[in-house]
């Protein structure tokens, strides 16, 4: 899918409006690289008008030399001849004004039939994985876990996240994230059968750090509207064009919650050092194993673990029959970056729950993943590098 890259979050936006479905957005040439490094089948990005032009100039002369299946279209808030003189001579391949969106829509389309001329119709198409995070005990911090784990996971526009909310009654993930959505997963009721990327992709809301969130609905009422079917039918549409969907849940083991943990990859459990919890946790687990569900893909994740209150890790582990794979202590900034719509990881990335954050995304990710203020890391090159992404990756054959 096209990367379209501004320093202004609104001319992110302004672009990704002309863009297909799917498209990403960030917010520097570095985030752009990084993107290009984690997808390989990238085939356009997109530059716009904020950014130094000399800039993209050597972005233009760089890829036309290492990534020549990947066109650039530069976007302009002044055409000259001039501009457009040395942006043909850097490799761009076209170069729109601002203004006209549809000439963008077409350079867009120009480098997909490009992309496949160069390289053929793709015979598959490489799916993302999800991630439910979950726990039977409300309380505990599980949405503020989910909102952190999401963001690492994107490392600011690396890759591809999107975080649904799926506590259908009362769910806090867009507040937590101060976002003001205009659709959620509400307007998708009925469409079980219809939904695909384009429709869904409307009600998606953007994050300033490059990740996508499908909202809880407003009113507790409508969560009886929202089917399973539904909900497996959004997961598995989302899985197409994500590489992770990050799902936070209702505290219960209600059919949507149940859909989701069927739809799921990875679960990251979420509990804190007190007795009702864990107590609660083992039933969940033991359910969990009735219903052979992530068996063998489950994250415990131990929120406010502070050696005072008289229960320690090993014996959570003990209690469990599960090894602690995250612990985070109790801080007062965790609450406050929360209450500010600033999450710690992007607030504070050197912060002791960020790292533990950052360590549990990247266990789950099975890459190293750099703070949100550093570079990103490198994709795996080399052939056993290669042989663990395919492992850890489904395919669909395209019909």
């Amino acid at each position: 899918m096209p990367v379209a890259v501004d320093s202004e979050t609104s001319a992110v936006t302004a672009l990704l409006s002309s863009l297909p479905p799917g498209s990403q957005g960030v917010d520097s040439l570095d985030r752009m690289r990084a993107w290009l490094d984690q997808h390989p089948d990238e085939f356009v990005a997109v530059l716009g008008p904020h950014l130094d032009l000399d800039d993209c100039l050597k972005v233009c002369g760089d890829l036309r030399t290492s990534r020549p299946t990947v066109s650039v279209v530069l976007v302009r808030d002044k055409l000259d001849t001039t501009v457009l003189a040395n942006a043909m001579k850097a490799g761009a391949r076209d170069v729109v004004d601002v203004e006209d969106t549809v000439s963008l829509s077409s350079a867009v389309e120009r480098a997909r039939e490009l992309w496949t001329a160069l390289r053929g119709p793709s015979g598959a198409q490489q799916l993302g994985r999800v991630i439910t995070v979950f726990s039977p005990k409300g309380g505990v911090g599980k949405t503020t876990m989910a909102v952190n784990l999401a963001l690492a996971l994107t490392e600011r526009g690396a890759r591809r996240v999107c975080l649904v909310d799926l506590d259908l009654a009362f769910g806090d993930v867009a507040i937590t994230m101060q976002l003001f959505p205009t659709h959620s997963i509400e307007h998708a009721i009925g469409s079980e059968e219809t939904l695909d990327a384009a429709q869904l992709d409307t009600l998606l809301t953007r994050h300033a750090d490059s990740m996508m969130v499908l909202a809880a609905p407003a009113h507790p009422d409508v969560r009886e509207r929202v089917s399973p079917a539904l909900v497996g039918k959004v997961l598995r549409t989302l899985r197409e064009g994500f590489d992770f969907v990050v799902v936070d849940t209702a505290p219960s083991f209600d059919e949507q919650v149940l859909t989701a943990l069927d739809e799921t990859d990875e679960c990251v459990i979420v509990a804190t050092l007190d007795v009702p919890t864990l107590k609660n946790v083992k039933v969940a687990l033991e359910t969990l194993d009735m219903l052979d569900i992530a068996r063998g893909h489950r994250h415990l994740l131990l929120n406010r673990a502070d050696d005072a209150v008289g229960i320690t890790p090993d014996k959570v582990e003990g209690i469990l029959g599960m090894p602690v794979a995250a612990s985070v202590s109790s801080s007062v900034d965790v609450a406050a970056a929360t209450n500010s719509g600033n999450p710690i990881v992007v607030a504070t990335p050197g912060h002791q729950t960020s790292q533990a954050v950052r360590a549990l995304a990247s266990e789950i990710a099975g890459v190293p993943l750099a703070g949100l203020g550093e570079p990103a890391a490198p994709a795996p090159t080399d052939a056993a590098g290669d042989e663990a992404a395919r492992s850890r990756t489904r395919f669909r054959l395209r019909r």
